[in-house]
C-alpha cells in the first residue's frame, strides 16, 4: 500500500492507494478455510436454563 500519511486531501489520498492497489500482486488463494483458528464455543445444553 503505498504511503499516504503526508496527504492531506482526502479523494487524492483515495485515488493514491486505489491505483497502488491495481499495481500490487494479487494474493493467492486461501490455504486453509478462514476462521479456522478461532475458538470454537462449545454449545449449551438444551433444557431448562440457568438463572
Amino acid at each position: 500500500m503505498a504511503d499516504t500519511k503526508k496527504v492531506e486531501d482526502k479523494l487524492e489520498r483515495k485515488k493514491i492507494k486505489r491505483t497502488a492497489r491495481k499495481k500490487a500482486a494479487p494474493k493467492a488463494k486461501r490455504t486453509t478455510p478462514r476462521g479456522e483458528k478461532k475458538k470454537k464455543v462449545k454449545k449449551l445444553v438444551r433444557g431448562v436454563s440457568k438463572r
